[in-house]
């Protein structure tokens, strides 16, 4: 709702007992809520895709034609809404708008157009997209489990297949299950604040396949020996939402959920909480913190939440793509799963490519697949007989590659190798047509707007590397459009230097530390489109 002053702030305080400033931290730092919202409430994607879809004048598009702020419309900039593939799009109120034409569908000129993700297979046997193409039975593991196996057996399977988290981590989903030690008391988040820029995975099966996802969150409630488990849902994503709502209203119905499931002694209940605006809270630290109604910033680590987590009970938290690959797990074995993909991360990974390429959507590949085969065999290339000038990996703090470096597996290890990283693996592809320092000034853009201030270097360098790539914009001698290869001007002296080293030494958590190595990757990319930058 609106947000009129400090005054509903400080009314939600005094109805629980609580000082002022618990409500006023929330409400000041999700933008949902420190965002006003009039009787229409559009909200519009200024991320990397849709960046590179216009070069973000859909924004300002948007903006003039709906007369922002007058007759009580509010136009608000976000940052994906998970329509990456259709690209630019808007939320107006929870109905989406995509393409070309998206200010006549916002005007009533047209009607709204969002069509259905593209989803396809390339293994030949797919984890995760089994109910989405194929109609796959949920609910097919969850009974004869809790009926006859034991939270060990499922932890053994989930350790034997080595599957890692999917949410830019990677981290083993066995060993963090282990950590919370089967405490009483202990509560499992499936995060599906799906918030990097490119991707649209988590939206594709909370949409798509919803009882998979909880079928997921279930099983390792059972293994981790918790009776609840929460669903956290950005709130861009309302029809993820309202799916999410219906599939745990039908598995309490079919007794999936409850006391006693199917008559045994296992107990699991789950709830779906919506997310209210914020990069970093998908951080799961910041996303905890959010939850027991905080600002959602990250918290220094030890305590670690296995230990100490959500009101300060054992927790664990698991991305919802690694959650959807559990059930297949249980049932075909975890020796199974550790065949597919390559030693040592193993399995399958959802891809997104962005609405550039020739074919967009979401793929199902082994791990290890070269880029270069996701990007021309899978995505055709770019539309229209583009030309790729760097490819974004991983979201916007994942980093760049240059088309000359596409020949890399699509494994967490090679991309690091390359200055990169696999993050939620959604690839956006720009093409020639954005100026590199354009390119450069959106990531800065982006760390500065969803930096969550905990920490000074931060908070403060990502304002401060904006303001660097702005002064050098405005020299003499940069030129937008640098087609022919020519050095733009105003390249960083040393103190752009010192400030990439701060933030990746001194951050609070992994947002800070990877802004270095995304525009030094983006440098690198654009060669000497933009020397100098790669300090």
């Amino acid at each position: 709702g609106q947000l009129a002053g400090t005054e509903p702030a400080r009314a939600a305080g005094a109805r629980w007992g609580l000082p002022a400033a618990a409500g006023l931290g929330p409400a000041s730092y999700y933008a949902d809520l420190a965002t006003p919202h009039g009787s229409r409430h559009v909200r519009v994607c200024s991320a990397a895709a849709c960046f590179a879809a216009d070069l973000g004048r859909h924004v300002t598009d948007v903006t003039r034609a709906l007369g922002a702020g007058s007759g009580g419309t509010t136009v608000q900039p976000v940052r994906c809404l998970g329509y990456c593939y259709a690209a630019p799009a808007a939320l107006d109120g929870d109905t989406p708008c995509t393409g070309p034409s998206l200010v006549a569908q916002l005007t009533g000129d047209e009607e709204p157009r969002a069509p259905r993700i593209p989803a396809r297979d390339t293994t030949g046997d797919p984890v995760l997209l089994g109910g989405v193409l194929a109609g796959e039975r949920p609910w097919r593991v969850w009974p004869g489990v809790v009926r006859s196996r034991s939270p060990e057996d499922v932890r053994a399977h989930v350790a034997a297949s080595g599957l890692r988290g999917r949410g830019g981590a990677g981290f083993p989903v066995a060993a963090k299950w282990a950590a919370a030690g089967g405490a009483s008391g202990a509560v499992v988040v499936a995060n599906g604040d799906e918030v990097d820029p490119g991707s649209y995975a988590d939206r594709l099966l909370m949409e798509g396949d919803p009882d998979r996802v909880l079928e997921g969150l279930a099983l390792a409630c059972f293994a981790c020996r918790a009776r609840r488990g929460v669903v956290l849902v950005r709130s861009e994503y309302p029809r993820a939402r309202d799916a999410l709502r219906e599939a745990v209203a039908r598995a309490y119905s079919q007794g999936h959920l409850g006391p006693s499931v199917h008559g045994s002694a296992t107990d699991v209940d789950i709830e779906i909480v919506p997310g209210h605006g914020s990069y970093v809270a998908g951080e799961e630290t910041a996303l905890i913190a959010g939850l027991e109604g905080g600002r959602g910033t990250a918290r220094p680590r030890p305590p670690y939440p296995a230990r100490h987590g959500l009101w300060d009970a054992p927790t664990v938290v698991n991305n919802v793509e690694t959650l959807a690959a559990v059930p297949w797990i249980v049932r075909r074995g975890g020796d199974a799963y550790a065949r597919r993909g390559v030693p040592g991360e193993t399995g399958t990974k959802l891809v997104c490519l962005s609405e550039r390429f020739a074919r967009p959507g979401c793929y199902e590949v082994e791990l290890g697949t070269p880029v270069a085969r996701i990007v021309d065999e899978f995505g055709g290339g770019l539309r229209d007989g583009a030309e790729l000038s760097v490819l974004q990996v991983g979201g916007p703090l994942g980093g760049f590659l240059a088309p000359r470096g596409l020949d890399v597996p699509l494994t967490g290890r090679d991309l690091a190798e390359r200055g990169a990283a696999l993050g939620h693996a959604g690839l956006v592809a720009f093409d020639r047509r954005p100026d590199p320092l354009q390119v450069l000034r959106h990531v800065w853009e982006f760390a500065d707007a969803e930096s969550c201030g905990a920490c000074s270097p931060c908070r403060v360098g990502s304002r401060r590397g904006l303001e660097l790539v702005d002064d050098a914009g405005a020299e003499p001698g940069h030129a937008s459009g640098h087609a022919s290869g020519e050095v733009p001007g105003g390249a960083p002296g040393e103190e752009y230097a010192r400030l990439l080293r701060l933030l990746s030494e001194a951050s609070l958590c992994a947002f800070g530390k990877r802004i270095p190595e995304a525009v030094r990757s983006l440098a690198r990319a654009y060669g000497d489109r933009l020397a100098g930058w790669e300090r």
